[in-house]
């Protein structure tokens, strides 16, 4: 079998005036024949019609899911979590972290980087800081809205008239010292640090801390194993080269399209191991408090990841 062959896409889409973006093209490189030096070879795939060219889009945008799907688990969130992070107790509770992120292990073997996956994790935290994770910072690299932002402002304006009533409150105080000086004591001496003096810093970093543990980017992502699970729509790996004219692998790819496009996306047994991995990270822990009334989480978690024929059998009905 062939290694995997991976280009690496570049998405240009149009932001409308509705808020909505639109696809205008996928640009797929690939590494030049003559080395680094020469920079790489480029081909630009635009929507089609249905046919053959909308065929070739489809695989186009397969290319590009991989892309994101990777920026998504080793970027935006990076599984270098601290030990502060909400997602540390799950990780340690079903699997041991080392499995997840060793040679070889799970995070390795169903994400695009591959054996470069934790490198490039690690130089995206050594860039990360607290204050950027917020609204409406985060936001101008994300087309989400601003609500959780409102949210935070209504609730911490209830609670604390002034910001000396902050201050006051020894048992936030005790929180945020805990939070900065041991939850990130890789970065506690770093200046952009919040002191929680005031009712706009406490703002501020509840709603980091919410926007960062429950939106939909979010390392939990209690809401991504309903549609990440189903790997056809969000496939980690891409095995083969875009087919070009001329070749059986085009020929396939016109009479035979879903042969073609499982064979481009993520392997059978990757796809077990990230299916079930996606589900660990949107499951909820079993000692969970919640605010208010709710299931119990033994009655409502997600069922165990479906075998992959299962996956794979419903791809013709999800596809069309």
């Amino acid at each position: 079998m062939q290694p995997p062959q991976r280009p690496t896409p570049a998405e240009h889409v149009l932001l409308r005036d509705d808020g909505t973006l639109k696809p205008l093209a996928i640009e797929l490189n690939l590494p030049h024949p003559q080395g680094g030096l020469h920079g790489t070879t480029s081909q630009v795939f635009t929507p089609a019609e249905p046919g053959i060219g909308g065929l070739v889009w489809q695989l186009a945008k397969a290319y590009a899911c991989v892309n994101d799907s990777g920026y998504h688990q080793l970027i935006s969130h990076w599984y270098d979590y601290v030990v502060e992070h909400p997602c540390s107790n799950r990780a340690i509770c079903y699997c041991n972290a080392q499995i997840l992120i060793n040679a070889s292990g799970v995070v390795e073997r169903t994400v695009f980087p591959a054996k470069y996956a934790m490198e490039m994790s690690s130089v995206i935290y050594k860039k990360w800081n607290f204050p950027e994770q917020a609204l409406p910072a985060d936001l101008l690299k994300r087309p989400k809205s601003g609500q959780p932002l409102k949210l935070g402002s209504e609730n911490s304006s209830f609670y604390y008239s002034t910001g000396k009533s902050v201050q006051c409150d020894s048992e936030l105080q005790s929180w945020w010292t805990e939070l900065w000086n041991e939850g990130h004591g890789d970065k506690k001496d770093e200046p952009w640090w919040p002191e929680m003096k005031t009712r706009t810093e406490l703002i501020q970093t509840c709603t980091i801390i919410i926007w960062v543990a429950s939106a939909p980017h979010a390392a939990v992502n209690f809401g991504q194993y309903p549609y990440a699970g189903y790997l056809l729509n969000r496939p980690t790996v891409s095995r083969w080269f875009m087919p070009e004219p001329g070749t059986p692998e085009y020929a396939e790819l016109e009479s035979n399209p879903k042969s073609i496009y499982l064979k481009t996306i993520t392997a059978q047994f990757q796809t077990l191991i990230g299916v079930f991995l996606i589900e660990i990270l949107s499951c909820h822990s079993t000692d969970e408090v919640y605010l208010g009334p709710r299931e119990s989480w033994l009655d409502c978690r997600c069922t165990t990841s479906r075998s992959i024929q299962e996956i794979w059998g419903e791809a013709d009905r999800n596809r069309e």
